[in-house]
């Protein structure tokens, strides 16, 4: 595939971007380290396996990094063309995973499908999915109905999980691209508003959601209870203090911090290296973004520039929620951190992303 499409657009004017690509490794290289850190306690409590999660981990991050290098090798106008089928498909999945009997329930959400060798979520396919379709659909409609519609679908499909971060995120996605599309300032300011509404409902309408608010507004008023597992996430940021215990030396990774290893990684980062370390972290990311807009900037195209500001968006969006929820600047959503939470489902899907940023820096306009 990637042949054909070299042969029938030519030799791209440029090398992918190397800043990007190399920034990709060492975060993905960094992410297996902490995975293997973070949980190794739990390994060995359920598995006697200091290193099984990091094993399947290190799975997932060969076979994205494998993907990415594919990806960045098929020309960014296939996904124009691919765009409906593979949109369909993945609204296919989110109904599926819902049914009992096909999606895999854990604590109270239907977010998994269990393939028998292997189990992938969905939701971690739509939010690459969306900024495809969202990003073709520019190209051939301007009702602007048309993307409230499919917006309104798939965050719908979404909330029946339950699945609130992702809901968010997918929401961030759908509004910035809408936004670079041409939108008039008074119907973002409507969606934004009916959004916002739509929000305040599903968390006034759910015990579960409604606790969580609670619960980061008066998060001292019950740290055994429903204040647990922000009060000792709390506690493994105030123990990594200025430069950290040191690597490996987490305490609170030993079953006392809940999702060590995945939604709430970065709590154990923190306490290891450090507000020092941690800041370093935060402005690898912030660079990430940084090259990730310039390419959307330079994209040579209308679709090209809306479907690398998706993908962008969509990083930074669910980066920003995982580590604002840790030092407590926004309620706990579940949402992974990119590149570090254990998870072939994310990271995969990241990597796939980052590889069509890789093929689009490949055609950028000169400045």
């Amino acid at each position: 595939m990637a042949r054909h499409n070299i042969k029938k657009y030519g030799e791209a004017p440029h090398k992918a971007d190397r800043t990007l690509f190399v920034l990709t490794l060492i975060l993905t290289f960094f992410g297996i380290l902490a995975v293997a850190d973070a949980s190794a306690p739990l390994a060995v409590a359920y598995f006697n396996d200091s290193f099984y999660f990091a094993k399947q981990h290190l799975i997932w991050a060969c076979v994205g990094v494998i993907a990415m290098l594919v990806v960045s090798r098929i020309h960014y106008t296939f996904w124009q063309k691919a765009a409906v089928p593979i949109f369909g498909l993945t609204l296919i999945t989110l109904i599926l995973v819902i049914i009992p009997g096909f999606g895999s329930k854990l604590l109270g959400a239907r977010r998994w499908i269990n393939l028998g060798f292997f189990s992938f979520q969905p939701s971690e396919l739509v939010k690459l999915t969306l900024s495809i379709y969202f990003a073709s659909l520019a190209q051939v409609k301007k009702n602007l109905r048309s993307y409230i519609v499919i917006l309104v679908l798939v965050t719908g499909l979404m909330m029946l999980q339950p699945d609130l971060g992702t809901t968010i995120i997918i929401a961030g996605i759908g509004f910035l691209q809408i936004f670079i599309a041409g939108a008039p300032i008074l119907s973002l300011i409507g969606i934004a508003g009916a959004g916002l509404l739509g929000g305040i409902v599903l968390i006034l309408t759910s015990d579960y959601r409604r606790d969580r608010l609670v619960t980061f507004f008066e998060s001292a008023t019950d740290p055994t209870g429903t204040s647990y597992h922000i009060s000792q996430v709390l506690i493994a940021l105030g123990s990594g203090g200025i430069f950290g215990v040191g690597l490996g030396q987490s305490r609170q990774k030993y079953l006392f911090l809940p999702e060590s290893a995945t939604d709430s990684v970065f709590a154990v980062i923190a306490e290891e290296i450090g507000f020092v370390g941690a800041s370093v972290l935060i402005v690898l990311f912030l660079f990430f973004v940084y090259k990730g807009i310039k390419i959307a900037r330079k994209a040579p195209d209308r679709f090209s520039q809306l479907l690398a500001a998706g993908i962008v968006c969509w990083i930074a969006i669910q980066a920003f929620l995982n580590i604002s929820s840790m030092v407590a600047l926004t309620p706990l959503t579940g949402v992974p951190m990119p590149f570090f939470s254990y998870g072939g489902s994310s990271l995969t899907m990241i990597l796939v992303g980052i590889g069509i940023l890789l093929n689009i820096s490949r055609y950028e306009k000169p400045d």
